[in-house]
């Protein structure tokens, strides 16, 4: 046997075990999902319904208004989450006091379960919580936080945003680090400001992990499941019911397994799309 063909296998019964594990929990489940969203749902013996359920779905005004709150709650977390923790890594990255203690008091969040931070915000954002109580030293009256079809949404934007801002900070502080200090150096001798600098070097220089740090926090956004079921519960008046909740809501809520699938299947192809997009627009890194 030719050596190139004996690598070729060598190196396939390597990947040999991934590969199947990979078939068996990914691959085999979103083909399961996906023909289950094309039957009534029915476990046993499912019954062949077509497009019916994307036809429920997509005429139904309740799943409109999760399509809008999954978009608003996905631009709201991503743009801060990601934007902040760029603007952080610039400054640890620079000679600050306590540079070292900032880092992980920001990567902190990043280990605390999804839950016990719903706990704790939902505490926080009670009426009687710490939140009311600071905002009325300020002569503000006491806002049933989680309660209000207005703010609920913005708190659970929140969360999310103070979750995922020290995970990004980790990737772009590795980022920055590859950047060569001599194109700073050259910018500071031709009189380049800290803005110009930041536009014309540091940007151009983690577009990759600036890339990555989207498509993750994209991601990490589009299955936010934990702080909607412990804090909220999708409401009020339905205002904080995104698609990761309804799908659960459906399927476990009111054992409508099909139309469950359905909006699942749509929760996977809008991830691969909104990645495909900014992979686009990336240029392919």
């Amino acid at each position: 046997m030719p050596k190139t063909a004996e690598r070729d296998w060598s190196a396939w019964l390597f990947l040999a075990p991934a590969l199947v594990l990979l078939g068996l929990f990914v691959v085999w489940p979103m083909a399961y999902l996906v023909g289950l969203s094309f039957t009534d749902g029915s476990l046993r013996d499912p019954l062949f319904v077509g497009t019916a359920n994307y036809e429920r779905l997509f005429t139904s005004e309740s799943f409109r208004q999760v399509l809008f709150n999954t978009a608003l709650f996905t631009a709201g977390s991503v743009i801060p989450s990601v934007g902040l923790a760029l603007l952080a890594a610039v400054v640890l990255s620079r000679t600050v006091p306590l540079r070292g203690l900032l880092r992980s008091a920001y990567f902190l969040p990043t280990i605390i379960s999804l839950v016990a931070a719903g706990v704790s915000f939902r505490w926080l954002f009670h009426p009687q919580g710490w939140v009311n109580a600071l905002t009325s030293l300020a002569g503000i009256a006491p806002i049933s936080w989680l309660s209000s079809p207005f703010w609920a949404m913005p708190v659970l934007i929140l969360v999310a945003t103070w979750k995922q801002i020290g995970f990004n900070l980790v990737i772009f502080i590795a980022g920055l680090g590859a950047v060569p200090t001599s194109r700073y150096e050259a910018a500071e001798l031709d009189g380049a400001n800290a803005f110009q600098q930041f536009w014309h070097i540091t940007l151009p220089g983690i577009r990759p992990t600036l890339i990555f740090a989207l498509i993750t926090t994209v991601i990490f956004t589009f299955r936010s499941f934990e702080p909607v079921f412990v804090m909220t519960g999708g409401g009020p008046l339905g205002t904080t019911d995104i698609l990761v909740y309804y799908v659960w809501e459906q399927a476990f809520g009111l054992f409508s397994f099909g139309i469950s699938a359905a909006a699942a299947t749509v929760l996977l192809v809008g991830v691969l799309v909104v990645t495909a997009l900014q992979l686009w627009v990336a240029g392919g890194e």
